[in-house]
């Protein structure tokens, strides 16, 4: 326990006495060391929580400068002041001048007797603080042999359990998409809603570092976990005290074996996806029920899905012996992150990519409503990919082969590319006069622009339109909670005057938010703006 000032007044071989009748919340306040020090400024010599002891060889004698004293002894962070009495000594009981300035400040003021030496009450603040440092130690190393013990044990949750018990800090692993895994409290089944910004943060971070806030009142703190990839977050819920606080790179490392082990453990199940995504791509013309029944099984029940490709290496240049084998290892491990993020997991690595690059590429089949900019974004950064078409699951080849050709594409962007079904916008947009197409953007957004948060609607109002109406998609991007995205869109709704389930409407909308957005627009897409997204009803 830390050393309090009535700790040392409880004992009887110090002798200690209050000059004035201290409250109680300022005899709790902490002994961090014990100083001497006769100066009369010395508060630039302490760096806080100190006992500052002094016979009063200097000590100011008229109200105001005493109250300037105590000030100094204040503010230079000083827990609690003592004044030596004895015979000899400038003092033989304190002066009323300073008890009434250290009463006024709220300062505990202290003497210590003539038969009380000040290396007495140095000796007794050291030994307190070492105890201290020894019973932190003690439990660091109780709370660490726990953790081990658990370790031993099957999956994550005894290792959490065990932390919770042991330190009063809640605690939670997640995926690195923020799904929670495991939790040491059972009543617990999902983090804190405070908690989303700081794990996408660290997520977004990979194991470069970690991030802590205090929200809502509550210590949060997020630590990455894995070895030489991101395999998970901690969630630390709550303050820990210094000894939990030395245990928490012991429970981090537990934990990333253990995710690490679960990795290698889960090898069989993605090689047998791995082997279905094939077994559906070798056939020419699979049959519609065979191909659904196949995505069924996996758990991808989407009724449209598209095919995605990523070059995980530099494809222009062919490689072999060590480098080759480094490539083809990174290949198996972004897919194996892909892997985890995409619902049904069918993701395969080719045997070459192109140029005959041996690390190959990586293909893989998600649904049609899924994020798969977000999720390349996390597991597949700065890598070259395409995105094909939504088809039906028996013609994903197609999507496929599409996907592959946007690879160049993608390499020269510096960003993915999408294939696109339908061209007709991008005729409208490129025969259309400028100045006409401007005029009818205008017509239509121009009750957002009289808005005092105009720019904010018509920003969130192009992305739910650009995501196809995804909610979640639609949050994502823009990093705000998606009943904000509802609530501006309606206060746009209401402005304009249109309804999102209306497809006219719809299309308007989409056409004016693209108009707006121009050259910019166009300039990662080779001047192919997106068509407009199909009509959807709003809250699906």
């Amino acid at each position: 326990m830390p050393l309090r000032i009535s700790d040392l007044l409880a004992r009887s071989d110090l002798a200690l006495s209050v000059t004035y009748d201290v409250p109680p919340r300022l005899l709790d306040r902490t002994i961090e060391a014990a100083t001497v020090s006769d100066l009369p400024v010395p508060g630039k010599w302490l760096q806080g929580g100190e006992l500052l002891m002094t016979i009063g060889l200097l000590l100011p004698s008229d109200p105001a400068a005493c109250r300037a004293y105590v000030r100094e002894v204040t503010e230079g962070g000083a827990a609690c002041l003592a004044l030596g009495l004895g015979q000899g000594l400038p003092y033989q009981e304190a002066p009323a001048p300073l008890v009434a300035a250290a009463e006024e400040a709220g300062l505990p003021l202290l003497t210590v007797p003539d038969e009380v030496p000040f290396i007495a009450v140095t000796k007794a603040v050291f030994d307190a603080r070492a105890d201290e440092q020894r019973e932190v130690l003690h439990r660091a190393f109780a709370t660490q042999r726990r953790l081990t013990a658990a370790a031993a044990g099957d999956g994550l949750r005894p290792m959490l359990a065990e932390w919770t018990a042991a330190t009063g800090v809640g605690a939670a692993v997640l995926d690195p998409l923020g799904r929670l895994l495991a939790t040491g409290d059972r009543a617990q089944h999902t983090p804190p809603p405070q908690a989303r910004d700081l794990l996408e943060r660290v997520a977004a971070r990979g194991l470069r570092g970690s991030a802590s806030s205090t929200a809502g009142g509550q210590q949060l703190e997020v630590q990455p976990l894995g070895a030489r990839r991101l395999r998970g977050l901690l969630l630390l819920t709550g303050r820990p005290d210094d000894a939990a606080r030395s245990v928490v790179p012991g429970l981090v490392s537990l934990l990333s074996l253990e995710l690490e082990r679960r990795h290698l453990r889960d090898e069989p199940e993605r090689r047998r996806r791995s082997a279905l995504l094939s077994e559906l791509l070798a056939a020419e013309d699979p049959a519609a029920d065979r191909a659904r029944d196949m995505l069924h099984s996996v758990g991808l029940t989407a009724e449209r899905v598209r095919g995605v490709v990523v070059e995980p290496e530099d494809g222009r240049e062919a490689v072999d012996g060590a480098a080759g084998e480094a490539a083809a290892a990174a290949a198996q491990e972004m897919a194996a992150d892909l892997a985890l993020a995409i619902p049904g997991g069918l993701v395969r690595v080719t045997g070459t990519g192109p140029g005959g690059a041996p690390g190959g590429l990586i293909e893989a089949v998600v649904g049609e409503d899924l994020d798969v900019r977000d999720v390349l974004a996390r597991f597949a950064p700065h890598r070259p990919a395409g995105i094909g078409p939504a088809t039906a699951p028996e013609a994903v080849r197609v999507s496929l082969r599409q996907a592959a050709g946007l690879l160049a594409v993608s390499r020269s962007a510096g960003e993915p590319a999408e294939a696109r079904q339908s061209q007709a916008s991008r005729l409208l947009l490129d025969l259309g006069d400028r100045r006409t197409l401007h005029g009818y953007a205008d017509s239509v957004l121009g009750p957002l622009d009289l808005a005092d948060n105009g720019e904010e609607l018509i920003a969130t109002l192009a992305a739910w339109l650009e995501t196809g109406g995804a909610w979640d998609a639609t949050s994502r991007r823009l990093g705000v909670h998606r009943h904000t995205v509802r609530n501006r869109l309606d206060k746009a709704m209401d402005l304009t005057g249109r309804r999102l389930d209306d497809p006219d409407d719809r299309f308007d909308l989409w056409l004016a938010t693209r108009i707006r957005r121009g050259d910019a627009a166009t300039a990662g897409t080779g001047g192919r703006p997106a068509p407009p997204p199909p009509p959807t009803r709003p809250g699906r």
